[in-house]
């Protein structure tokens, strides 16, 4: 075949191909659905006269390709059919009897909303947004170090929290919680508590009696598994000799034995699932909140906790569970982050109203690389030389992923098996310190 012949069966085959590509954007477009946003208002502003909404923002996410769209009206939305995650933001003006106008923030989430020709409405129920005035949580870090073997270590992660106001806080009392479910299984638990609780497997509090650890503001505490120099035992690992506080496990395994810290003063211990110790996923696949318990311990235990059933379905069959573990009621929650990966997450284990999003270490489960890294809380100016941190109760957005922990650069320890030397100081792990 000559040249010739050879380029115009090449020109007829590229027609070709768009011809369809043209095609198949047609149909595509044509199975467009026009979506219906049925809003709710908060309860407390339902039937407010004067209330209005002034401006808003629709971000809808289609699951399986991943694409997220910004809309900025309800108006003219058109989704192909399949499954979306939606989340909104809006602004409501409320003009009293003498013309003044005050302004609030309302959001909203729902996820796994199925878009078809049956059923294109989704239905958005919203709250009101307001800022806490208490600690949030300003890193998480959970993936460990690696020995220079490549081998994981255990006992190095830590999570810190930080005085994101303007005045003193008092850590006395402060929880730390960490999620029973996961983000990378969704069941359908019954009774779905979710709206209302938190389910957790995990519950730390900070000793003391309402003024013993004051936190100025722009200033973080540092909890941590075991509160030692762990390059003793690891030179890959930094020093966490001085943290503020440690969660101690009295283990019931005398193979599996917890380290006491003489530096570091434990938390009480209320409840935790294992009957050894006590360590943060570390592939990052639950949540974690900071909670204020208006009883105490015995009176919690007594009364919180949470039986469900659910279904576990595989290929053999369906098999029905029952277990228990304890919740949080969402109003005692002050912080909630959820941390997964892409390729495995499912869902959210908080109500919306704690978070919309999800921070993450690694692209997939298992990722090699994840070692050294953690989520840490965005940083948006300087306040008196102090940070003052994203908080919008969507982690997506308030945390950046993947970076390099705090403590790693702070001491200048590795970031990799190998032993490389971090050189890097940063706010937020993005943000350079100059």
């Amino acid at each position: 075949m000559n040249k010739k012949i050879i380029s115009i069966v090449f020109l007829c085959l590229t027609l070709a191909l768009f011809s369809c590509d043209d095609k198949l954007s047609d149909v595509a477009t044509s199975m467009s659905l026009p979506a219906h946003l049925n809003i709710t208002m908060p309860t407390d502003l339902e039937g407010v006269a004067g209330a209005k909404i002034s401006e808003e923002t629709f971000e809808i996410k289609n699951v399986t390709t991943g694409r997220v769209t910004t809309y900025n009206s309800r108006n003219g939305i058109n989704l192909a059919p399949g499954l979306y995650d939606v989340s909104y933001e809006a602004v409501v003006e409320i003009t009293d009897d003498n013309g003044n106008v005050t302004t609030k923030n309302i959001q909203a989430f729902t996820q796994g909303v199925e878009i078809s020709a049956e059923n294109s409405t989704i239905n958005l129920v919203t709250f009101v947004y307001v800022p806490t005035d208490d600690f949030i949580i300003s890193e998480v870090f959970f993936t460990g170090t690696l020995r220079p073997t490549g081998n994981q270590y255990y006992g190095d992660d830590y999570i810190k929290i930080y005085n994101n106001t303007d005045h003193v806080l008092y850590a006395d009392g402060l929880t730390l919680l960490e999620s029973k479910f996961t983000t990378t299984q969704k069941y359908n638990y019954r009774p779905n508590v979710m709206a209302n609780s938190f389910t957790v497997h995990a519950i730390y509090t900070i000793p003391g009696s309402g003024t013993d650890y004051p936190v100025q503001p722009g200033e973080e505490l540092l909890i941590c598994d075991t509160g030692i120099d762990h390059r003793v035992a690891n030179e890959n690992s930094f020093d966490l000799s001085h943290a503020d506080f440690e969660w101690y496990d009295v283990s019931t395994s005398p193979t599996n034995l917890d380290i006491d810290s003489p530096t570091v003063p434990n938390l009480d211990k209320w409840y935790c699932y294992t009957l050894s110790f006590f360590l943060l996923h570390n592939r990052g696949f639950r949540a974690w909140a900071l909670a204020r318990i208006p009883i105490d311990k015995e009176q919690y235990l007594s009364q919180y906790l949470y039986r469900y059933n659910y279904e576990i379905v595989v290929e053999a069959g369906t098999y029905p569970m029952s277990q228990q573990a304890y919740k949080i009621p969402n109003e005692w929650i002050v912080d909630a982050v959820n941390c997964s990966v892409a390729a495995e997450y499912a869902w959210n284990v908080t109500h919306s109203s704690l978070d919309r999003g999800y921070a993450y270490c690694g692209t997939m489960d298992h990722d090699k690389t994840r070692y050294f890294h953690s989520v840490r809380r965005k940083m948006l100016y300087l306040k008196d030389g102090k940070p003052v941190l994203k908080d919008t109760n969507n982690s997506s957005d308030d945390f950046n992923s993947y970076v390099i922990a705090s403590e790693i650069e702070r001491q200048g320890t590795a970031i990799d098996y190998q032993g490389s030397a971090c050189t890097q100081r940063t706010w937020d792990g993005v943000t350079p310190i100059n």
